[in-house]
C-alpha cells in the first residue's frame, strides 16, 4: 500500500493520529526556530536575569540571563535529535541481530539471543552512571547517544526476531532460497518489508524512552551540562534554587514542551500498532480496507 495513503488514511480516520502528529509538528516548530534564535545558545547574560514572562520575553528569563524560549529552542532540537540518534542506531542493530536470528536459527540464533538476553538483563541506568565517572571529561551528547544505543536493542530485536521466524517458513521465502539468494538478501529484500511498520513503531517509543533517559542523566548532571538539553535547563534551574526562588517559568516550560513531546509520539505509536493490527483497522475505517 502507497505510503501517503497510508498516512492520509491514519490521519483522516484515527483520531490519535492526527492529534500525535499535530504534537510532534509543534515541538519540530520549536525546535526549527532555534536557527533564527538571536542569542548564542552558550552565552549566559545576555538579557537581564528573572523576568517573568512577557510580551517582550514570553518564556521569561533566566536567573543565568538567557531568554527562556530561545533556550528552550535549542534545548529541545538536541533532546529530539539525542531520541532520534539513539532510535536510529539501535533500530539498525535490533534489525541485524533480529531478522538474521529468525532466519537462520540453529546455532547462529542460540549464539544472538544469548547476546540478546544479556544485554535485556544489564541494568541500564547504573552502567550508565558508571560510564559517566569513568569517562566525564570525554562524556559528550554523541557519546551518551552512542552509548544508549548500544544498549537499547535487545527488546525489539527479539520482537522482530519472532516475526522472522513466521516469514522463513513461508513460501515465497522457499522460493527464494530455490532461486539461489543468499541470506543476506533474502533477510533485507524480502524479509524486511514486512517488519518495518513494526520497526517505526517500536522506534517512536525508543525515541520516548531515549529522551527520558537523557533528561534524567542531565539533570542530575550524569552528562555534558554546557549542551543545551530539557535535562540541562532542569538542571540549572535546580542550581539555581528557581522553585524556591519563585522563577516557576523556568521549569514550568521545559517540563510542558518535554511532555507534549511524549505524548505526541505515545500517540503516533498507538496509532501504527492499531494500524498494523488488521482487525483494528477495519473497525477504525469502517469496514473499508
Amino acid at each position: 500500500m502507497n505510503t501517503l495513503k497510508v498516512l492520509r488514511d491514519l490521519f483522516y480516520y484515527n483520531k490519535e493520529f492526527a492529534t500525535g502528529l499535530l504534537l510532534v509538528l509543534i515541538v519540530v516548530a520549536v525546535a526549527a526556530s532555534s536557527f533564527f534564535s538571536p542569542y548564542p545558545p552558550l552565552d549566559v547574560y545576555v538579557v537581564p536575569p528573572d523576568l517573568p514572562p512577557s510580551w517582550q520575553h514570553p518564556f521569561g528569563t533566566t536567573s543565568r540571563g538567557q531568554d527562556v524560549f530561545w533556550q528552550l529552542t535549542f534545548a529541545i532540537r538536541n533532546t529530539l535529535l539525542f531520541g532520534i540518534v539513539v532510535a536510529v542506531i539501535s533500530r539498525v542493530i535490533s534489525l541485524c541481530v533480529g531478522l538474521v536470528s529468525g532466519y537462520r536459527g540453529g546455532w547462529v540464533d542460540r549464539v544472538l539471543m544469548s547476546l540478546n538476553d544479556t544485554f535485556v538483563v544489564i541494568p541500564l541506568f547504573p552502567i550508565l552512571v558508571l560510564f559517566y565517572f569513568i569517562m566525564r571529561d570525554q562524556m559528550t551528547w554523541g557519546l551518551l547517544a552512542l552509548i544508549v544505543a548500544l544498549l537499547g536493542w535487545a527488546y525489539d530485536a527479539r520482537l522482530i526476531r519472532s516475526i522472522a521466524m513466521s516469514l522463513r517458513t513461508r513460501e515465497f521465502t522457499r522460493q527464494a532460497v530455490f532461486s539461489g539468494m543468499g541470506t543476506g538478501r533474502i533477510v533485507w529484500q524480502e524479509h524486511l518489508p514486512f517488519v518495518l511498520p513494526i520497526v517505526f513503531s517500536t522506534t517512536l517509543n525508543n525515541i520516548n524512552w531515549s529522551i527520558g533517559i537523557e533528561v534524567t542523566l542531565s539533570v542530575l548532571g550524569f552528562t555534558d551540562i554546557n549542551t543545551p538539553t530539557i535535562g540541562g535547563m532542569i538542571y540549572w534551574a535546580n542550581q539555581h534554587t528557581a522553585l524556591v526562588s519563585g522563577i516557576w517559568w523556568w521549569v514550568a516550560f521545559p517540563i510542558a514542551l518535554v511532555v507534549l513531546l511524549f505524548i505526541g509520539l505515545f500517540l503516533l505509536a498507538i496509532s501504527m500498532n492499531e494500524y498494523i493490527d488488521p482487525r483494528s483497522r477495519l473497525s477504525r475505517l469502517g469496514g473499508q480496507a
